[in-house]
């Protein structure tokens, strides 16, 4: 009975309370847009996942707004910010920026530069996962909208050169004429805005000023994290080991992958050693500012993705799970 109750919840939020949310946060765009096809035109004929895994998430492409143009301004200036509040860092060809996750939300994506390089910035709100790339691939440089599609929960990107369809998760195009094709993923903090800038005090801060009329001082996925109800169904069942929402570290090395669950390095002082893929690493956990970082042997920081358990078990099934001692 409890399961049957459950998955009526379940099937309730899917149905009524994640298209009204989403309904809001592309509703600038006008209610001309939300379901406009189940596939919002993209062709999942040669996907690498099965079509009929891949949900609609309510508004047409781009109905949630990459930001093409972001506009920065310098850590003393955003004061809207809290220390408390999450961000994305990048530290990056000299340059320092943060993304506020309370932006994020609302956006997924941001077209950005460093220096001579294109970077594409993306947030999924559902699975809690922040991951950065490097924006060409086989030398093209690409930009990247918000297709309005999930896969496992996960967003969609699309690139608007080939209308490919592209993992956030996977690192990988899933359909189109680049199926197949990798992103090259950069190293990229998840962190609170206190820790950001204690770091770093020459850092830029994307701005409010965006160009769309949203209210970002206000998070549309409230309670969410603590829920342990997911909005799509997913391929598998979710891994019992670990609350849905509990935030790991996921590192993938020549093809393996491992997660450290944030509630095991909570049990351990912070620094610890490890050996994983043929390689020396060195993990920092931070506690009070629910972050950290992998370093590899000579000291240079390792992309990882923060997230929640249940993305990071879906999309690595066989990832080894660090446990305290």
């Amino acid at each position: 009975m409890f399961l049957k109750i459950r998955r009526i919840q379940a099937s309730w939020i899917r149905r009524v309370i994640y298209p009204l949310l989403v309904a809001g946060l592309g509703g600038y765009a006008g209610l001309g847009n939300l379901y406009a096809g189940i596939t919002n035109s993209f062709d999942l004929s040669d996907s690498l996942v099965p079509a009929a895994e891949i949900h609609h998430g309510g508004p047409d492409r781009d109905g949630i707004p990459a930001i093409d143009r972001p506009v920065f301004i310098t850590a003393g200036e955003a004061d809207f910010l809290r220390d408390d509040n999450a961000v994305l860092g990048i530290d990056r060809n000299g340059m320092r920026k943060a993304y506020p996750v309370r932006i994020l939300n609302y956006h997924e994506i941001v077209n950005d530069r460093f220096g001579r390089d294109s970077i594409v910035v993306s947030y999924c709100p559902l699975c809690g996962t922040g991951m950065a790339f490097v924006a060409a691939v086989d030398g093209t440089v690409h930009r990247f909208g918000v297709s309005g599609l999930l896969y496992n929960n996960d967003v969609l990107l699309y690139d608007r050169e080939t209308d490919s369809l592209w993992s956030q998760l996977m690192k990988q195009a899933i359909s189109g004429p680049l199926r197949g094709s990798r992103l090259q993923q950069i190293a990229m903090s998840h962190t609170r805005w206190g820790d950001w800038r204690r770091r770093h005090p020459d850092t830029r801060v994307l701005s409010m000023d965006t160009g769309f009329n949203r209210d970002y001082r206000r998070s549309p996925y409230a309670g969410y994290e603590q829920s342990d109800s997911l909005y799509f169904p997913m391929r598998s069942a979710v891994d019992p080991r670990y609350h849905p929402k509990e935030r790991v570290i996921g590192l993938t090395i020549n093809g393996a992958s491992k997660a450290y669950p944030f509630a095991e390095l909570s049990r351990t002082d912070g620094e610890m050693s490890d050996r994983f893929a043929g390689q020396d690493l060195r993990i920092h956990f931070d506690a009070e500012d629910r972050t950290g970082r992998v370093l590899s042997a000579d000291g240079s920081e390792l992309p990882t993705t923060i997230g929640y358990w249940f993305a990071w078990q879906a999309f690595h099934p066989d990832s080894r799970v660090y446990t305290a001692p």
